[in-house]
Parts: C-alpha cells; structure tokens; sequence
C-alpha cells in the first residue's frame, strides 16, 4: 500500500537552497488570492499530524514551519482573512474563500513560541526554503481518520523520507519549552548537562528528571507539551 504523507515530500524531501531570502505566500483562490509576504528563510520546518494544522488534498500530514511574525506581511487581499478559531492558543489567519491558512501567529506573551509565526512553505511562489527536517504529533493522524494499524507503515515512510517521527516535538524544540519554563520560574538551568541538538544557548540545557518535592522543568515541558497535543495547539 503506498504511503501519502503530503504532495511536497511525497517524492522526496527536496533540500532548501540554504540562501533563501524570503518569498510570497499565495492562497489557492484564483480570482483575488491573498499574498503574505515573508522575510528570511523558515525554521523548524516539520510535518505535523495534528488535526488543527491546514492540510491540503490527499495529505495526510501538514508541512509547517515557523518565521519571526515581524517578517510577516499581508501584501494583498487582506480582506479575505479571517481568524479560524479565536479561542485557539495559534491564531490561524485563513483565507474565507478557499480555506487555505496563510499564517498562524500566538498573541500570548509568556507562551514559549510567542513571537513566532507559523506558516506552510508549499505556498511559497518561489522555491528553496528550508526542508522539513522531522515529523510531530505523528499519532494525532489517528483523530483524522487514518486506521491505526496504518502506522507502523506511516512511520516507517516518514523515517525513509528523513523525517524522525516524534509524538510531541522535536527534542530541540522540547529544550526549547524546557528553557522557557526555567527561565519563566526564574531559576538556573544545570549548564553541566548539554542537550546535544545544537538549539540557541538559552535553550540548550538539561535538568535532572527529579527533585526533590518538586517537578523538573524537562517534566514540566512533557506536561506542557502533551497539553498543547491535546488541544492542537501546534
């Protein structure tokens, strides 16, 4: 049985250019599509099975990444936009017309990933982003309807495509929430353990999984994590 994961890796997971500036972002309308401008290249490029994320025909996963939200522009036909679900922790600016998501940006200061804006590089008009590097929430496909004894075959695929299936999120993106959640409770992170996954400085760190009367900040990430599973916040 063939595997579809999405239309963009399906073939194969083409690599970025490594000098990709920015490009436009454009809806699948044909009469007045909406344009969103981007600067600069994508981070954290990943396939996501969540069932909040915008997926395309035939996709079983969603291919997403993140950009900083000052980078991002409406360019034309703002007026088509409308926030899909004002209640969600990612505010998903989408297209009224064709349902397509241009961006989704966390209007929550103390929310880990506040500040970045998340957007699916398959719109871009020009080529040679950043290629997706991993898969998250690989299990939440389930929700959509995919049969479970359907992945052990989805996993494996991701797996030939070069994209490590994670059930929550990446291990850079983990120390990522770990380091906010330190830093948040204002306490110093153990420096004498070093996570190995080359994130920025402020997030590369490891705590012991236990102290004393108290949850460690690596626990408290999982929590957060499996909680923003839950409600498909990525």
């Amino acid at each position: 049985m063939t595997v579809h994961i999405h239309p963009s890796v399906d073939s194969g997971v083409k690599k970025g250019s490594g000098s990709f500036a920015g490009g436009t972002l454009v809806c699948k309308c044909k009469d007045r599509p909406v344009k969103v401008g981007v600067k600069g290249d994508v981070a954290h490029n990943h396939a996501c099975g969540c069932t909040k994320c915008w997926k395309p025909d035939g996709a079983t996963f969603s291919v997403v990444a993140v950009v900083p939200r000052d980078n991002v522009t409406v360019l034309e036909n703002g007026d088509k936009l409308h926030i899909v679900d004002a209640s969600a922790t990612i505010q998903r600016h989408a297209c009224r017309v064709c349902g397509t998501h241009m961006y989704g940006r966390i209007e929550n200061k103390d929310h880990p990933f506040y500040g970045l804006d998340f957007i699916h590089p398959e719109l871009f008009e020009e080529t040679g982003s950043a290629a997706p590097g991993f898969a998250a929430f690989v299990s939440s496909v389930i929700e959509s309807g995919v049969d479970p004894g359907e992945m052990d075959g989805i996993r494996a695929r991701l797996k030939e495509l070069g994209l490590e299936p994670y059930d929550c999120l990446s291990p850079g993106l983990m120390d990522a929430i770990a380091a906010h959640v330190a830093k948040s409770k204002k306490r110093r992170p153990d420096r004498s353990r070093l996570i190995r996954h080359g994130v920025p400085d402020a997030a590369r760190h490891e705590v012991p999984l236990r102290r004393s009367g108290e949850r460690s900040h690596q626990a408290e990430a999982i929590r957060i994590s499996f909680r923003m599973a839950s409600l498909h916040m990525i």
